[in-house]
């Protein structure tokens, strides 16, 4: 029987990502050996990395990074479970990621995996890697990087004992640090979809009409009365879904139209990510 114990089990699945049962039956196959076991399960993974394929990603994390407050990154990289999300490696890929998203400013996805994320490496190669080490499904599915003006992230963790789940980015036109700080949060917290009602689309708005309109006509309000209650509706959406229109969080008395002008800035973009959520 192979000299182990249950903490050495623990000690490779906390570096590895690996499951408790890889883990065992490596420790068992290497007689103990750590490092073999790391080196058992990697080779195992990697044979393995096309059957995981097919899995959901519906974990992980968001991270950020801002260089000089003129330019910052944030990218979601997701793998299956919360406890992989949680590991060191993971948490320092992710990382890694993001600093290579900031130098390089990969123009979609597509051209980011296959950038060189180190030397004679890709950000695919590097995802796979970890793909093959952790047991589980790595992907990257969006990023946004954002330079000029003021930028700030704000990276939140519903779960304390998780890495952060959601993540912002806002660019101000100008220097502001406790606005930029506050929209942030706002953003976080509020998830709107677009900085002003000009921003949405067309079709969406139409798609917004016809559901206020056929649920006023359900709700048997009468006919004279549905294009005011479908105007009304709508103007609810662009409160709900437009950032300059909703109410701040810290004073619902203000629009963040009202506190924008107040500090006179203007927001030029942002992107809100949660781990998860399409």
């Amino acid at each position: 029987m192979a000299n182990y114990t249950a903490q050495d089990v623990k000690t490779l699945r906390e570096a590895t990502g690996a499951g408790m049962m890889d883990c065992k039956k490596a420790l068992d196959e290497t007689d103990g050996d750590f490092n073999a076991a790391v080196e058992l399960l990697r080779v195992k993974g990697a044979k393995d990395v096309n059957k995981r394929e097919g899995r959901v990603a519906s974990s992980g994390l968001v991270a950020g990074l801002v260089e000089g407050d003129t330019k910052g990154a944030l990218v979601e990289v997701n793998c299956e479970t919360d406890f992989v999300a949680k590991t060191p490696d993971f948490i320092a890929l992710a990382d890694k990621v993001a600093k290579h998203i900031l130098d390089s400013n990969p123009s979609d996805v597509a051209t980011l995996l296959a950038s060189e994320l180190e030397a004679g490496k890709s950000v695919q190669q590097a995802l796979d890697e970890a793909n093959s080490v952790m047991g589980e499904k790595v992907e990257i599915k969006k990023f946004s990087r954002l330079e000029g003006g003021y930028i700030h992230i704000y990276l939140h963790k519903p779960d304390p004992a998780l890495p952060a789940g959601v993540g912002a980015i806002v660019q101000l036109d100008s220097a502001n640090e406790q606005v930029a700080k506050d929209l942030a949060q706002q953003i976080a917290a509020m998830a709107p979809l677009y900085l002003t009602r000009e921003d949405v689309p067309a079709e969406v708005i139409d798609t917004e009409k016809r559901v206020a309109e056929q649920t006023a006509k359900e709700e048997g309000k009468p006919e004279a009365a549905i294009e005011r209650i479908v105007e009304g509706r709508v103007g609810s959406y662009f409160k709900d879904f437009c950032l300059v229109e909703q109410a701040w969080v810290r004073d619902n008395k203000k629009t963040i139209k009202n506190l924008l002008e107040e500090n006179k800035v203007q927001v030029n973009g942002f992107a809100r990510y949660k781990v998860g959520q399409a």
